[in-house]
């Protein structure tokens, strides 16, 4: 069934191992990027559906519940892509070296680690779910609900690590097709559990949070089938999970600082959750929530255009065509800024039309409303943003990008969330020009390591 459904893709997009050293940049870019758009759309909507299935048959303390809930699973599953990310670098570099025989070795060893960090990730939320949920500084009405959520999505960890390992090992390969199909998989199982546990059952965040972790798993299922029958280098048998650990020390190298830097900063999320629920209770944290969504949307063209950038410039740094990969994040932040402008006039003119979707309550329509208004600046920021750091870490750069990022987060979106919030008179709307702020700053850093062409080293 799923070569069937693949056949349906084959005029539109590639899939299978694709070369991206030779021809257009714009055209290969463009047609590396949009499947991966279309996949982390399609994820999108399925993290979505909690919030707007969930607001649609519960209150504000559901809704809450979610929000506070996957802002903490996100700062998780951001330490799970960025080793993925690490493995993608790895495999596309030497794919694009043609030392195929170093691929093998790199997806072993980086299973191996993803099985080993699952069992200690999940032993560990299961025995302190309680004080993080105190920690998270949780309104007392969602308390009960955000415990239920997280608790059964760290029983689910292991899922998020292995759709998440799938889908850097194809995209390593230049194949950004097979992720697009397996994540759409995903999206479907996760909406019909959320309409069955949550509607139906009437089991809130919890079912919610079930429904995910089921979707995921048979994702990853199904992409294992596929990738053994389709030869991606590996046989994905028991016998072949070891750990090389002259491969686990390069997967650290390049993938441990985008881990750090996309839980850090998943972190300042959370302190800015904390912050504005003290600010304004469970209508305002839930408000930053459906932001949140609302970002994983604008986000996609730019987040996508990043990862289509790292992986194609991967693959030519392997090549050793410095100069084409520069011009492939030239090529991705003119694409990128188109969409930026057009979320941002979106955002700042019309946001309660879109607001609505998740929730009818005209409290917190409002309150959301307030914050997009500072906050949809950011949409036209972040193309610069996520575009450069594809490109530094296309090019092993993460090191850089981790510390930027940090310091961003922490230097200057915490602090002005806590400095905007503290203000006589201080509203959601004063807050939401903290991100803006912080994009700037990441955007000037990164400006001058790109001038100063410190990215060309060690390659």
């Amino acid at each position: 069934m799923t070569m069937k459904i693949k056949k349906l893709f084959s005029g539109i997009f590639t899939s299978g191992a694709q070369t991206l050293t030779e021809g257009s940049i714009p055209l290969l870019l463009t047609r590396f990027a949009i499947p991966y758009m279309a996949a982390n759309l399609l994820q999108a909507l399925y993290g979505a559906a909690d919030m707007i299935i969930v607001g649609q048959f519960t209150d504000a303390a559901g809704l809450s519940a979610v929000s506070i809930g996957s802002q903490f699973i996100f700062m998780i599953n951001s330490i799970v892509i960025g080793l993925s990310m690490g493995g993608t670098i790895m495999i596309g570099r030497f794919f694009g070296a043609g030392e195929e025989h170093e691929i093998e070795d790199t997806i072993g060893t980086m299973l191996s680690l993803f099985v080993v960090l699952s069992v200690v990730i999940t032993a560990l939320l299961l025995a302190l779910t309680d004080p993080i949920v105190d920690l998270l500084g949780t309104p007392a009405e969602a308390v009960e609900q955000t415990r239920g959520y997280i608790f059964i999505n760290a029983a689910g960890i292991a899922t998020m690590f292995a759709y998440n390992a799938l889908a850097a090992i194809f995209r390593g390969f230049g194949d950004s097709t097979s992720p697009l199909i397996f994540v759409g998989i995903a999206c479907v199982a996760n909406v019909i559990g959320d309409l069955v546990l949550v509607g139906l059952f009437g089991w809130g965040a919890p079912g919610a949070a079930f429904a995910t972790i089921c979707a995921q798993g048979l994702s990853a299922f199904l992409a294992v089938i596929y990738a053994r029958r389709a030869n991606y280098r590996f046989d994905f048998r028991l016998r072949s999970l070891r750990i090389k650990w002259h491969k686990l020390a390069h997967l650290l190298r390049i993938g441990l600082p985008m881990a750090v830097q996309f839980s850090l900063t998943g972190i300042s999320f959370i302190f800015i959750m904390a912050t504005v629920s003290k600010m304004g209770g469970v209508a305002a944290s839930a408000a930053i929530g459906i932001t949140s969504k609302l970002n994983g949307f604008t986000m996609l063209p730019p987040m996508s255009f990043s990862a289509a950038i790292a992986a194609m410039v991967a693959q030519n740094m392997g090549a050793g065509k410095p100069k084409r990969a520069r011009s492939t994040m030239y090529s991705g932040l003119s694409i990128s800024l188109g969409f930026g402008a057009a979320t941002f006039i979106g955002l700042f003119f019309f946001p309660q039309s879109v607001i609505r979707i998740f929730t009818p309550d005209r409290e917190l329509i409002e309150a959301t409303a307030l914050y997009l208004k500072s906050f949809s600046a950011d949409c036209i920021l972040v193309c610069f943003v996520f575009c450069l750091n594809g490109f530094f870490n296309g090019c092993g750069k993460t090191a850089f990008t981790m510390a930027n990022n940090i310091f961003s987060a922490f230097a200057v979106r915490v602090p002005a969330t806590w400095i905007l919030s503290g203000i006589e008179g201080a509203s959601l709307f004063s807050v939401g020009f903290a991100a803006p702020l912080a994009s700037l700053q990441t955007i000037v850093f990164s400006l001058w390591y790109l001038k100063s062409g410190r990215w060309k080293r060690g390659r």
